[in-house]
């Protein structure tokens, strides 16, 4: 993917010591080697791979001028070239949020967040995600941090340079709402080109802000709905009279659906549709637009039990022409975003890094999001049928390089030692044997994790600029 040249052009540029294309690639790739943390990473694993200590790690994660939105954007855009997502016949914007909890007093862009999984409020930090999802994988396109007003934790220091990436970033997360937030992400995802049809989201964002942006780019929206007080405008027609009323979705569910179920053929559901308007404002007007609500539940539910008028689900399409089997496949490529959370919190490290600022948080779910775009891509070229299954096989890889540079130092000692023996008839070469094998040794290594100068110089290489 040349890394290098793409790190480069972003501004990714070293202030000494290791190429920051270098620490970057060491960013990227100490959660595969099985450790918990950078700290500790750097006390068990890192002289495996570099001669750098782990502040050179600590101060490219800090950098407030380093745009690791625009490297995860530009990693994104390769892999969905070279995954040629443009052919799926489905591709559909994912957008969902997660929760990671965090209790450390010093940590900046802490704030408290209803978890909707736990059903509690928690501290912590919440991550916001827009993915691309096809039928055959998924891809993490852009990643923000959402401070709420409530229990924020303030900076520890002010940002050295007020109009730094991570300084606007900052005020984003703090004074932007959260749809705000993702209507910026959608339209800087088809700046890029990382187009897509359908927008998908949970109930969450089940508004009719979120609802409007969709429309406003274009895209058909299928989300999820709360059974809240949000009035819809039902049309029917009785003896030649035609009679509008507004409902809610209890209100519609009673006044339409509750009699009416009709089973789906090939999959465990029940559903009934509704052809409905749903007032939004556009250019400061009201306008009611046509929309189609799903309502959904499983065979075995019984509606007209004491639990029946809740026992239902309830979505929403901005295109009348979905039928409901279709709805629900396409929702069901939302699911997806909630494999690669699974997989950023418990194995791609997503804000494992043990840091205080804003920045490195910053920096964490952007280098996740990023690790998981190179496990998409060696699944669409075949390295494993499933995401989970690459990152095994290069965790696997990295701890056997790993485990070779420590045993490398035991036998190093024997080798060492058996050249000693041999003193009297090599002389003074028995030092120059040594420095020949180590020289050796360390350019395996360098090599086998593709740090060392020849490729990194060949990745800042155009194509075209190459000779065959």
């Amino acid at each position: 993917m040349r890394l290098s040249a793409l790190l480069t052009k972003l501004g990714f540029h070293k202030r000494s010591g290791l190429a920051a294309a270098q620490i970057v690639y060491l960013l990227l790739m100490w959660v595969w080697v099985g450790r918990e943390s950078i700290a500790l990473f750097a006390r068990q694993s890192l002289r495996s791979f570099t001669a750098a200590n782990k502040d050179a790690l600590y101060d490219v994660l800090a950098r407030e001028d380093l745009n690791w939105r625009a490297f995860h954007g530009a990693v994104a855009l390769k892999v969905y070239r070279a995954g040629h997502f443009k052919d799926s016949p489905l591709r559909a914007y994912v957008l969902d949020d997660s929760v990671k909890t965090r209790r450390g007093q010093r940590l900046e862009g802490v704030s408290r967040h209803f978890d909707h999984l736990s059903g509690r409020t928690v501290k912590g930090q919440q991550v916001l995600t827009l993915g691309l999802a096809t039928q055959e994988t998924f891809l993490p396109l852009d990643s923000d941090i959402y401070i709420s007003s409530k229990g924020a934790h303030p900076l520890k220091a002010g940002f050295r340079d007020g109009r730094s990436v991570e300084a606007r970033r900052y005020a984003d997360a703090r004074d932007r709402t959260k749809p705000q937030l993702a209507a910026d992400m959608l339209r800087r995802a088809q700046r890029q080109g990382l187009d897509a049809d359908v927008l998908l989201a949970d109930a969450w964002f089940g508004t009719k802000t979120m609802i409007k942006t969709a429309l406003d780019l274009n895209l058909t929206a299928i989300v999820r709905m709360k059974k809240n007080t949000m009035k819809y405008r039902l049309t029917t027609w009785e003896d030649g009279a035609q009679h509008t009323q507004r409902l809610d979705a209890q209100g519609l569910y009673r006044h339409s659906v509750r009699k009416h179920w009709q089973t789906l053929k090939g999959v465990p559901y029940q559903a009934d549709c509704l052809d409905v308007e749903l007032s939004v404002d556009r250019d400061g007007e009201v306008a009611w637009i046509p929309v189609r609500l799903l309502f959904v539940r499983g065979l075995s539910q019984d509606a007209d039990g004491p639990a029946g008028a809740n026992r239902w689900a309830l979505f929403l399409s901005t295109d009348r022409a979905l039928s409901p089997a279709t709805i629900l496949e396409t929702d069901a490529l939302r699911w997806s975003i909630e494999v690669y959370f699974k997989e950023a919190k418990q194995y791609l490290g997503l804000l494992w890094e043990q840091t205080e600022t804003f920045a490195s948080h910053v920096a964490s779910i952007h280098l996740t999001a990023v690790r998981y775009c190179l496990l998409a891509l060696g699944q669409l070229q075949g390295a494993g049928a499933r995401v989970c299954e690459v990152r095994a096989a290069i965790g696997e890889q990295l701890t056997h390089l790993d485990f070779a540079k420590r045993l490398w130092g035991f036998f190093r000692a024997l080798i060492a030692e058996a050249v000693d023996a041999l003193q009297e008839t090599l002389g003074d070469a028995t030092a120059v044997v040594m420095s020949a094998i180590d020289e050796q040794v360390q350019r395996f290594f360098v090599q086998a994790l593709q740090l060392d100068d020849f490729t990194l110089q060949l990745e800042g290489v155009e194509p075209d600029s190459m000779e065959a």
